[in-house]
């Protein structure tokens, strides 16, 4: 049915304007479909004699080529991403309007091309290809509001997966940043939802985005990008957790595990499945492998707690005696050093590396430099908040009626 959807738009004329609601359902439950046939495929030990049947008859079904296509063809017919690019311009007004066209037109292909980089961001997460989703959405500019942001349901689904892309690069600040702004959305808005089908998903996503948030702080610890009311929440959730995480110990790596698991997409393998005998299940095999990866960039990091520490403390230190704090000699401790400023940097969307540390330090003579941070404070919305809360003490007060 979908592939014969979107056929209809590929090669024929839709004439017709449709509520973004609705296109970017059918975009998400194509996908849903997609993972949802793949999660089933792999579970091969309840398999009746008849499934297994039509599974080898079918065995082009949901083909993970056939999807990305799809979704590409899409996208390419539709000439959004020059869209997008002629309204950088100021020739196009797509995204203030919403994606409608009010001169007689339809939004239809347009929009769906539009959905479609989000739902090529989504397959290739659950693939683990976060360096080819992310690249995908590059057209849409992430940190403005856009057309993804008029339906809650994809503005939730692409931060997410945005973010998730993010941590598993080690882009840790921007997924902070984003994860950030999603949950004050949330926060703010989430009571004007509630009679919303998709309210029970949009605070599983709230919760899974705070576990999230939890593991890009204690692996960078950067608290200054994070909202009070946000980092309130967060510390009421994960407070004690995200203490116990900082330990590097056994402890913390299985709080890891925990919240990773938690929060994660449900990753999937696309290659159909083996029919010899024994049948096994393999629908968890992607969700291992995408653990064991991460487990084993957190194992490193827990190597270098120690550096952290020490350069936390200190402005000025020698080699000798940060060697001889740590234990290891002066050419290890170079190693060291040279290891936490690679962990500590990644490359950004246009080649550019960037950090991702909360102070720098460098090396002169023997001598350990340490430059800190320190950002400008940001009374305003402190203020702000306490008006408000002054406008509402008053508003108690006038509604007290004195004898």
């Amino acid at each position: 049915m979908y592939f014969n959807s979107s056929n209809v738009v590929l090669h024929g004329v839709v004439n017709m304007q449709l509520p973004n609601q609705w296109l970017w359902d059918m975009v998400d439950e194509f996908v849903y479909q997609f993972q949802s046939f793949c999660q089933y495929r792999a579970k091969m030990k309840s398999k009746t004699e008849q499934e297994i049947a039509l599974l080898k008859q079918f065995d082009q079904a949901w083909n993970v080529y056939g999807v990305l296509n799809y979704l590409q063809a899409l996208v390419e017919k539709s000439m959004i991403i020059q869209i997008l690019e002629q309204e950088k311009e100021g020739l196009e007004q797509f995204t203030a309007t919403d994606g409608y066209d009010y001169n007689g037109g339809s939004n239809v292909l347009k929009v769906l091309g539009y959905f479609s980089m989000v739902g090529l961001l989504r397959v290739h997460c659950l693939l683990g290809d976060y360096h080819t989703g992310l690249k995908c959405l590059l057209p849409i500019d992430i940190t403005q509001q856009g057309v993804f942001t008029s339906v809650i349901g994809s503005h939730i689904t692409t931060i997410y997966h945005y973010g998730f892309a993010n941590l598993m690069m080690r882009r840790y600040v921007e997924a902070i940043r984003e994860f950030n702004k999603i949950l004050l959305y949330i926060y703010k808005t989430k009571q004007y939802h509630q009679k919303s089908p998709q309210y029970e998903q949009i605070l599983k996503k709230n919760e899974q985005m705070y576990a999230l948030l939890a593991i890009c702080l204690s692996l960078c610890p950067q608290v200054k990008l994070v909202d009070e009311a946000v980092n309130s929440q967060l510390r009421e959730k994960y407070g004690e957790k995200m203490l116990r995480m900082q330990r590097y110990d056994d402890e913390a790596f299985a709080l890891y595990d925990e919240l990773f698991s938690y929060a994660c997409p449900k990753f999937i393998t696309p290659s159909a499945p083996s029919y010899e005998e024994p049948l096994v299940n393999y629908n968890q095999d992607a969700y291992r492998l995408q653990l064991k990866l991460f487990l084993y960039e957190v194992k490193q990091q827990q190597l270098l707690s120690g550096v952290r520490t020490f350069l936390k403390v200190y402005s000025t230190m020698s080699l000798g005696k940060l060697a001889t704090y740590m234990e290891v000699d002066e050419l290890t401790l170079r190693t060291i050093l040279m290891t936490y400023k690679h962990k500590t940097h990644s490359v950004d969307s246009d080649g550019k590396i960037i950090s991702n540390a909360d102070f720098d330090f460098y090396i002169d003579d023997d001598m350990i430099h340490v430059v800190e941070s320190k950002p400008a404070k940001q009374y305003g919305d402190y203020f702000l908040r306490q008006i408000v809360k002054l406008e509402g003490v008053m508003n108690d007060m006038d509604r007290i009626k004195l004898d």
